[in-house]
């Protein structure tokens, strides 16, 4: 069971989307600034749509934190919808408000939309698209800000970049992470390298005049983190599992790898396996294995990329067909993005910190952040005499 849980609710024009988090140990700094930046993050990239216009995300703490810090208690988050206003009947709870003539009967192509309807017993898409939307990923981000916050209290940075957007592949330079992380943060397409940047933006102008979206590649790097979170015993202990579980849980994700990934199927194994020296420590020439090998974590940085799928919204729409008359027609348009990928990233970040902070609480778990630094630092010198 995980130590760090949360559940999120909410619609995409409902009032507000929640979260409450459970199982953080007291003494974290925490700052609305700190979550409020990675939400204001995820707005943000060349190709969003008119809706970052009218939402200007911003997170507010109801619970759980006192003077700055946590408490022990759950964490209540909020992240209001400002175009509620203008949804307060559509999507009103009261019965009273109900229209059934603003049903949306037309299911579109690569959403959620035709399997909820079924699954759910329902004869309105918008009772699953408003939930089922990327818009959810919002409050997940600010969670994540949270979880940033626990591992910043021993010194785990997570950060990322985007590596790849319309096919269009980015070259790193070889640089300290935190300062290729620096770099796509001024980046309007959140990448390290400029001129792949400028051909990102041309492509996602053409896709735009064209009525069509892009996917990419997102890649999350976690710094700082000590050997053994995750084990081999079992497999849902498996931290590249929990990982690749988190990423997929992302509205549009369709592919994870750790490290080298499918690129280690391509070549033998004298070119994939991280060889081990020891120097006061164990330490490897090469991270081919992501940070994890057995399903722990092996003190080197955590590398994970995900792969976004282009968005299904397209302003030249696909065809579909309606579910009362059972006619063809072109799938209806929600308000939508031409490319999405930079947002991705911040939330592949958020969901993976999540998860980093949920096996660090598993292996080091105490009620305090002085309680759990104790048995970090407990283990941390067991193992430099191991």
């Amino acid at each position: 069971m995980s130590i760090f849980r949360y559940l999120t609710a909410g619609e995409s024009h409902g009032p507000q989307l929640s979260a409450i988090v459970e199982g953080l140990p007291a003494g974290i700094h925490l700052s609305i600034e700190t979550l409020n930046h990675d939400l204001s993050r995820r707005q943000q990239g060349y190709g969003r749509g008119d809706r970052m216009k009218i939402e200007k995300d911003t997170a507010e703490i109801l619970s759980g934190v006192r003077w700055g810090e946590t408490i022990g208690s759950p964490v209540t988050l909020v992240v209001k919808n400002r175009d509620w206003e203008n949804w307060s009947e559509k999507m009103s709870p009261l019965a009273e408000h109900r229209d059934d003539s603003t049903a949306v009967t037309r299911p579109r192509p690569g959403h959620a939309d035709l399997s909820g309807v079924m699954k759910y017993h329902q004869s309105d898409v918008r009772n699953v698209l408003e939930r089922s939307s990327a818009r959810e990923t919002a409050v997940r981000v600010a969670v994540g800000g949270v979880a940033k916050a626990l591992l910043a209290e021993f010194g785990i940075r997570v950060g990322g970049f985007v590596t790849e957007l319309g096919g269009i592949c980015a070259n790193a330079p070889q640089e300290p992470l935190e300062t290729l992380w620096q770099r796509a943060e001024t980046s309007e397409t959140f990448c390290c390298d400029p001129t792949a940047e400028a051909a990102m933006k041309q492509a996602i102008d053409a896709a735009k005049s064209s009525g069509d979206t892009l996917g990419g590649v997102v890649e999350v790097q976690v710094i700082g983190v000590p050997p053994g979170l995750g084990s081999y015993v079992q497999w849902d202990r498996k931290l590249d599992a929990r990982l690749a579980m988190s990423l997929m849980s992302v509205q549009a994700i369709k592919g994870v790898e750790v490290g080298i990934g499918f690129d280690a199927a391509r070549r033998p194994g004298s070119r994939v396996h991280d060889e081990i020296f020891y120097k006061d420590g164990y330490v490897r020439n090469s991270n081919n294995a992501g940070g994890i090998e057995g399903g722990m974590s092996n003190g080197e940085p955590i590398v994970v990329r995900a792969a976004m799928k282009p968005i299904p919204t397209l302003y030249s729409p696909l065809r579909s067909v309606d579910m009362r008359s059972h006619e063809p027609f072109e799938a209806t348009v929600e308000r939508s993005d031409t490319c999405a990928v930079p947002a991705a990233l911040v939330v592949a970040e958020a969901v993976v910190a999540i998860e980093i902070a949920n096996a660090l609480l598993e292996k080091f778990g105490g009620d305090s952040i002085f309680e759990i630094r104790r048995n970090l630092e407990g283990y941390l010198e067991q193992i430099r005499n191991a």
